[in-house]
């Protein structure tokens, strides 16, 4: 499926993409708790809905 250089570049593509979003999120760190304070309110009101939807699609089945 994937070569042995596909799978490293991935790997190693992941490892420091994630650092580099890891730096930046705690450089804007206080711009976030600045700016986006109550956000968490939208991502819970977001994953209610989400399962909301999967009750209502397994109890409508």
């Amino acid at each position: 499926m994937f070569s042995k250089g596909q799978i490293i570049f991935g790997v190693l593509f992941f490892i420091v993409f994630a650092i580099i979003i890891g730096y930046t999120y705690r450089k804007d760190l206080k711009l976030h708790k600045r700016f986006y304070a109550g956000s968490i309110w939208i991502l819970l009101a977001f994953i209610a809905f989400i399962l909301f939807i999967v009750a209502i699609k397994f109890f409508f089945k």
